[in-house]
């Protein structure tokens, strides 16, 4: 695999980025393509490992060293079919996925990683650039008709794969437009919606059925869906947000940031936003409360929109920068990491709680009060406690909830089924994806919670598979 000693000879490098003070002022993608060579050099670090841990790290099962030495070799053809081979959607993923493969890298355990999300893009990007993306639409169908409900990377993968099995199937999805939170959670910056449009027209043109502005569950019941199909997959996602129940949570300027980042994604398609209904970081004193992804991308757009000020607040310690003795390669480290966000400007801080919201007269938010906490054990758990003393309060005209999300709305479709779910609220599956509903499938965050965009494609291709042997007998 690679070159030999390439990993000694070759330092890792990614794609460069746009500079800050370009890209702050528009919604393009942050990162530069790289150069065919320089993703040759990177595929050239991977060792003929024993046992490549990279595959344990990853969720879909990727080939990752069998890609990464094709683009060594300048088989970059060949590099892109065995990507598509395990990851129905590489241009998303390497993108969005955190990588858990590249911590998982043996390389990992006294370097730097191979640089497999970097290859994985250049990979697609190159393929589509050629034109050897196209279209797959199966030799024969079976008659029979599947309903998938959800339009994210769940339900996109189950899809893909369902039709190419030879089904009949339709995707539904409650907004107007195809991609869950790939089109309205994820911002431009990070994920261009033209990378959706492209992969959504082959999927059409495929035999894909798409239909938008149908929310199952409401403006269409379970039982008149279910009656339209052979069997259905629910990938639906896990949208109930994580809330801050303190006093003041009902002023104007506190919002989810799911209320936030979906009208930005609207603005910046063109899409009108009723005025009533705007919110907006422009000249506003911002603070955003979550430290993970949805926090950063909160961080990105506000940046955009020419915030006065920005303070993002995390409730747990700060992490530290390399991996603590508990945490020993090659599971996923917990350290300190910063998006390009952070790159473009604002405040971070550790260890905070929210206390409570103020308010003028009119309603509308003026402060944030909090205090500081730091971990501690009681009774036999780690927990974050409050630290005497240390109480502060801060001015602010917009507060945005970025604390993660808890399990599948349940009011509606999930309530219609009957299906079980576990005790964290997400609905529960058997080994081939199957609800406690006969013919009924869930994958993704409707059913394992929220998680990463490689187990969402990962669950929608084992749903598939437990669907197509569901309707044939065998898959």
């Amino acid at each position: 695999m690679g070159k030999t000693g390439g990993f000694i000879d070759i330092p890792r490098r990614l794609a460069a980025r746009r500079p800050v003070a370009e890209r702050v002022r528009d919604y393009r993608e942050i990162p530069l393509p790289m150069a065919i060579n320089a993703a040759r050099d990177q595929g050239a670090r991977c060792m003929d490992c024993g046992v490549p841990f990279c595959h344990d790290g990853c969720p879909l099962g990727n080939l990752i060293p069998e890609w990464n030495d094709l683009v060594f070799r300048g088989d970059w053809h060949a590099a892109v079919d065995r990507l598509h081979h395990t990851n129905n959607f590489p241009e998303f993923t390497g993108r969005l996925c955190p990588a858990p493969c590249e911590p998982a890298c043996v390389l990992s355990i006294n370097d730097d990683p191979v640089a497999i999300k970097q290859i994985e893009v250049s990979i697609i990007d190159r393929a589509f650039h050629e034109g050897w993306v196209r279209a797959e639409p199966p030799a024969n169908r079976t008659g029979k008709r599947v309903a998938v409900v959800g339009s994210g990377p769940a339900g996109l993968a189950a899809a893909q794969q369902l039709n190419r099995a030879g089904h009949w199937v339709t995707v539904y999805e409650k907004t107007d437009r195809i991609g869950g939170l790939l089109r309205y959670g994820i911002p431009d910056f990070k994920l261009e919606k033209s990378i959706i449009d492209r992969r959504i027209d082959l999927m059409s043109a495929e035999g894909v059925t798409f239909e938008t502005g149908c929310d199952i569950g409401d403006t269409m019941s379970f039982d008149a869906l279910r009656g339209r199909c052979d069997a259905m997959v629910i990938a639906i996602g896990a949208g109930q947000a994580r809330d801050l129940p303190v006093p003041g949570r009902d002023l104007r300027g506190v919002h989810l940031a799911m209320e936030y980042l979906p009208q930005q994604n609207r603005r910046v398609a063109g899409e009108g936003i009723a005025a009533e209904h705007a919110i907006t970081a422009v000249d506003r004193r911002v603070i955003i409360l979550g430290g993970g992804d949805t926090g950063a991308d909160c961080l990105g757009n506000v940046h955009r929109e020419a915030c006065s000020s920005v303070h993002q607040f995390e409730l747990l310690e700060r992490p530290p920068d390399a991996r603590a003795d508990d945490n020993p390669w090659p599971v996923w480290p917990v350290i300190m990491r910063t998006s390009p966000a952070h790159e473009e400007g604002g405040t971070r801080d550790f260890g905070i709680q929210t206390t409570h919201f103020e308010g003028d007269a009119q309603g509308r938010l003026t402060a944030l009060h909090a205090i500081r906490v730091e971990p501690r054990e009681v009774n036999g758990r780690i927990e974050m406690v409050a630290v005497p003393g240390t109480e502060f309060s801060m001015p602010a005209d917009l507060v945005l909830l970025a604390m993660g999300f808890v399990h599948p709305v349940r009011d509606g479709l999930v309530a219609q089924t009957g299906a079980e779910l576990d005790s964290r609220g997400n609905l529960i599956a058997d080994a081939n994806m199957e609800t406690t509903v006969a013919g009924v499938f869930a994958a993704g965050d409707a059913h394992r919670g929220a998680s990463l965009i490689v187990w969402a494609i990962a669950e929608g291709r084992r749903a598939a598979a437990g669907c197509d042997a569901f309707l044939m007998g065998a898959t």
